[in-house]
């Protein structure tokens, strides 16, 4: 087994299409086609982490933050990014971060937390738009459904909830084809009329290689006729946080204090009590005040979430309480998540937890 075949594994769960522009997701460090000899799951990827998978003979570090972040100018070793990535590139270890990937993802962040407060009719809480395309394509009408049942196979016409979905328009199609063309049906240098099918087909925008591959290959014309549109549609399977309803209600003391046992946190930072019951809580790991208003709206009592500043806590309003859980508690639990899913994944060699705590802020 390779680097890459790992990362194939987790772009299966949270491909990377669909993080955030900002971020820096991906291979960071090491050549995809090394083979492997361990895998080491981690939050974040310190030094101390870094000798953790020298000891224990992993070649690839699955980190959930990117070491990377900005753009790096030297190799001095003068702060603990570079250091991280010497010593990563002296043992040849491979570091691939996953991020916002999997904050987007379905199954992920936001999931895990959702699960871990028992929360019931999970929704993405900011679905992603421009993630879904269309694909229009015009074939001779004897060929129309082995293309489009091709396509499908490929993961085209998938709208939701909802599988094989397409359009058709049957009408005629005209073509010329020059003294260099070589035509499947008609002649070269004749004008050409042909009964064809227009199919249209939506499908995720991080399957399009695939999608275009398949077409090219399945359809019969030595030139394709294609056209590709970006949809606006809100994409219900992808996008930051989520909105959930616990089994039953709580008052709000007693609603943090669970979450406080429930994510295991020393502390929760809140705004004022409303004096109202909790039944519908909002989460977003990490920093997630730009979802204030999201959570309002989705008709949140309470929303989840860290790295809350002073005035962030203002925009309550009365509307919601904000409970400010930090960030690394709030996304502690994700690597035992991946552990878990690549160990379904992957049988023929261990796939290892970090017992590295790598939680930079400490508590008195």
């Amino acid at each position: 087994m390779i680097v890459q075949d790992v990362i194939n594994h987790l772009q299966d769960l949270a491909p990377l299409a669909y993080a955030e522009d900002f971020d820096n997701v991906g291979l960071l460090v090491g050549d995809k086609n090394q083979s492997i000899t361990g895998v080491l799951v981690t939050l974040d990827t310190l030094e101390s982490v870094v000798d953790e998978a020298i000891k224990k003979n992993c070649n690839l570090i699955v980190s959930f933050h990117p070491i990377i972040f900005k753009g790096l100018k030297k190799l001095t070793g003068k702060t603990y990014v570079e250091r991280v990535v010497i010593k990563a590139i002296q043992h040849n270890i491979a570091i691939f971060s996953i991020h916002t990937a999997l904050d987007n993802a379905i199954k992920g962040v936001n999931s895990i937390i959702c699960n871990q407060l028992g929360l019931l009719n999970k929704q993405i809480l900011i679905p992603q738009t421009g993630t879904i395309k269309k694909l229009q394509t015009y074939v001779p009408q004897q060929s129309a459904e082995v293309l489009r049942q091709a396509l499908f196979n490929a993961g085209a016409g998938s709208l939701g909830n909802y599988e094989s979905c397409s359009f058709i328009i049957n009408g005629e199609g005209t073509y010329k084809g020059n003294a260099n063309s070589n035509p499947v049906i008609g002649k070269k240098g004749e004008l050409h009329t042909e009964k064809e099918t227009a199919i249209s087909v939506t499908y995720k925008k991080h399957l399009e290689s695939n999608i275009l591959n398949t077409l090219f290959k399945a359809h019969p014309y030595e030139e394709v006729a294609y056209e590709i549109t970006t949809l606006e549609n809100a994409n219900q399977h992808i996008g930051m946080g989520m909105v959930g309803d616990l089994e039953v209600p709580m008052t709000e003391l007693d609603c943090l204090n669970f979450i406080k046992a429930k994510m295991n946190t020393v502390a929760v930072r809140h705004s004022k009590f409303l004096n109202k019951p909790i039944k519908r809580i909002a989460v977003l790991g990490g920093s997630g005040s730009f979802a204030i208003n999201a959570a309002k709206a989705a008709g949140a009592d309470l929303f989840v979430t860290a790295d809350l500043k002073y005035h962030d806590f203002f925009s309550a309003e009365n509307d919601i309480v904000l409970a400010d859980i930090g960030h690394y508690e709030s996304e502690q639990f994700t690597k035992t998540f991946l552990v878990h899913y690549l160990s379904k994944k992957i049988t023929n060699f261990a796939i290892i937890l970090s017992n590295k705590n790598t939680n930079p802020v400490k508590y008195l």
